[in-house]
């Protein structure tokens, strides 16, 4: 192992990188505040690893960044300090030129690349780093933040045209429904006065129609009263109801014909007593029955409003009366007052 003791004074001292120089007096170095200039910028000494760190290698390191950064044209003025290691710790010692921040120091190129590359970082630079990653972002932000407004008016633009679309779609549809409602209303009215014309024009059809026929037809008598309508049910009918309409009026008041036809018989008829059966031109026969007297005889042709005989209360009867049925040209009888009316005859 080396010794620590102070190696022996040699004619000629050695710098910094080992060259040999003229031998300078020495004299003792007391650095002060003001001696030593404060190491400024980003030169700093790495921690190594591998246990180096504990030994007195930091110290030699140390000493060699501090004398490199703060002030080597003072240090090389002082006389050189002796440092002694361990052989075991001197052989494994690292290359100077690899330490970091201490290579720019051992560097014999001197090009400007290399004098760019390896300067020192001071505090402007420094600030000059930090302005820059300020700058670009900020630069950022704001392009966020523009971004970010950019599409939130396009949302907003967007809720307001769907909004919009909205609200022309319901009016759209609300002018629809009312333009259909007007028009069904309009459909409707328009059916209600067609259908009111309708009616009108038949009833006034049928008013022309029951005119025309009442020019044609007339009642059997102009003085009476019903005293039995058609379908009545009693025992004094043979068939257990009644199959006439029976005038009531007194004896001897004329009796005419309902409408023009061909007398089909005219005599003495049972329970009918005297009938008179009056064929009409589609085949209808009106039966006259119970009168006391007759003006007609068979085969001859009347007219409408014709007397053809008078009220009696021959045949089966209470009292005096006109006994009228009618019977389809089938000789099925039918209720004498609905012909009637259908003939435009009021009974």
């Amino acid at each position: 192992m080396a010794s620590n003791k102070p190696a022996p004074t040699a004619p000629f001292e050695t710098d910094f990188f080992g060259d040999e120089v003229a031998e300078r007096a020495w004299e003792e170095w007391n650095p002060t505040e003001d001696s030593v200039r404060p190491v400024r910028g980003r030169h700093r000494v790495m921690k190594q690893r591998g246990g180096l760190a504990r030994s007195s290698t930091v110290l030699g390191v140390g000493v060699i960044a501090a004398v490199g950064a703060g002030g080597m044209a003072t240090a090389q003025s002082k006389p050189p300090v002796s440092i002694s290691l361990p052989d075991s710790i001197a052989d494994n010692l690292p290359d100077a030129k690899s330490l970091p921040g201490v290579s720019s120091f051992m560097s014999d190129d001197s090009s400007d690349a290399d004098a760019g590359n390896t300067a020192p970082l001071t505090s402007a630079t420094l600030a000059a780093d930090t302005g820059s990653k300020a700058e670009a972002q900020g630069s950022a932000g704001e392009a966020l933040r523009a971004r970010i407004l950019q599409q939130a008016d396009q949302q907003r633009a967007e809720a307001d045209a769907e909004a919009k679309a909205d609200a022309e779609k319901l009016a759209a549809e609300k002018a629809a429904a009312e333009a259909k409602a007007q028009q069904t209303a309009a459909e409707a009215k328009a059916e209600a006065e067609k259908l009111a014309a309708e009616k009108a024009a038949a009833e006034k059809a049928e008013a022309e129609r029951l005119a025309k026929l009442a020019a044609s037809y007339a009642l059997p008598t102009s003085s009476y009263t019903i005293t039995s309508t058609f379908g009545e049910a009693g025992s004094m009918w043979s068939s257990g109801y009644h199959t006439g309409l029976d005038f009531a009026a007194p004896t001897g008041t004329p009796l005419k014909a309902v409408h023009s036809g061909t007398v089909k018989s005219a005599g003495w008829s049972g329970s009918y007593g005297y009938r008179t059966v009056l064929e009409l031109e589609d085949g209808t026969e009106l039966w006259y029955c119970h009168q006391s007297s007759m003006s007609v005889s068979v085969g001859q042709k009347v007219s409408t409003g014709e007397t053809i005989g008078r009220v009696g209360a021959t045949g089966n009867v209470t009292g005096p009366h006109l006994h009228l049925e009618v019977h389809t040209a089938s000789g099925t009888g039918i209720d004498p007052m609905a012909w009637l009316r259908d003939k435009g005859l009021t009974v």
